[in-house]
């Protein structure tokens, strides 16, 4: 009856666990440390050996790309719809430019004899 139960209960899923990007540093920080044997902090936090390895490959990417960046202004990056909106907008203000060119080539016609010098 009881290897029933256990096998019932393997066969649960368990729920994934979250954690925040403080916490992870927290981790990360604990580890290095070294006062605290990595297996305790691995039991008490819940995780494997491999989460803490990504989280060290996260810390040092994050660290190579803070140090990579350059001095000076970030790049502004601009939402998807406000992208669509301004794209919309050049292409009219393109179109009126265009037809504006061919009226005043038309009243240049008109009013010079068709000369463009004045």
């Amino acid at each position: 009856m009881s290897a029933l139960k256990n096998n019932n209960n393997t066969d649960e899923k368990k729920k994934r666990r979250y954690l925040s990007p403080e916490k992870k540093y927290q981790i990360y920080l604990e580890s290095q440390r070294g006062d605290v044997p990595v297996g305790e902090i691995l039991r008490r936090e819940g995780i494997y050996s491999t989460d803490l390895n990504r989280i060290r490959q996260k810390v040092k990417e994050g660290a190579l790309d803070y140090l990579a960046a350059r001095p000076g202004a970030k790049k502004k990056t601009v939402s998807q719809e406000e992208y669509e909106a301004l794209k919309h907008e050049l292409e009219e203000k393109e179109r009126a430019l265009a037809d504006l060119s061919v009226e005043l080539a038309v009243l240049r016609k008109k009013t010079n004899g068709g000369s463009w010098e004045r």
